[in-house]
């Protein structure tokens, strides 16, 4: 958190500027409650964004980064360093600890994302014949000892949302929901997802949207 503070505040990227004056959907340069308040419609792009892929946006617009790079490791690795756009995304998560979540359904793209992202976690294929609901659309189900939240119930949804980004003990290192998120379709055996892309973006106002009203506790520790 601290160290993705210091990023926010200090002048980066080609373009040797902060990001201070990135939109969040709250207005530039406001951190404070943005991140339970995103996946969100931002006219300027025209697009549903989430937190993650909102950050990429300004960092490549208004720091002058390459998409392309940010998009080579965007999640880090056992033992290698947190990408920047990681610990950026753990600061602005912060921000909103202890507040409700309420990602927006105003928009008629904010409401068709929901409904992409829901017909994209019943849909089934692959050699496993699996969808997202093959693990999260029923109450008691796990893995081993990992509980398998139903993400289509508020409490399933805000265990899935809760504590990310998070520290994951299994690799000690810190992740983010767009890892999550990647990360279940190569479990699935999918291919997985471009990063930022609109698949992700849909899957988490999804998920956002049915934890909405309940209070987010800031980003934590997984397994």
């Amino acid at each position: 958190e601290d160290k993705g503070e210091q990023l926010w505040k200090t002048p980066r990227g080609p373009n040797n500027v902060s990001l201070e004056k990135c939109d969040l959907g709250l207005g530039p340069g406001v951190v404070k409650g943005a991140y339970v308040q995103m996946p969100r419609y931002f006219p300027d792009v025209d697009k549903v964004m989430d937190a993650e892929r909102r950050i990429v946006w300004c960092m490549t617009n208004l720091q002058g980064f390459k998409e392309a790079d940010l998009a080579k490791d965007p999640f880090a690795k056992d033992g290698a360093d947190t990408p920047d756009q990681t610990t950026l995304i753990t600061y602005v998560a912060a921000q909103s600890r202890n507040m409700k979540i309420a990602a927006p359904q105003k928009h008629p793209k904010e409401i068709a994302a929901y409904n992409i992202g829901r017909e994209i976690t019943g849909y089934r294929s692959g050699p496993y014949d699996f969808s997202c609901t093959s693990c999260h659309g029923e109450e008691g189900k796990r893995i081993r000892m990992q509980d398998l939240p139903n993400i289509s119930t508020v409490a399933g949804a805000l265990q899935a949302f809760q504590g990310w980004p998070a520290y994951r003990m299994t690799g000690g290192v810190m992740l983010t929901q767009q890892w999550r998120m990647n990360d279940c379709f190569r479990q699935q055996r999918f291919p997985q997802p471009k990063y930022a892309s609109d698949t992700i973006t849909a899957l988490l106002t999804y998920l956002t949207v049915n934890a909405n009203g309940q209070v987010y506790k800031g980003p934590g520790i997984k397994r």
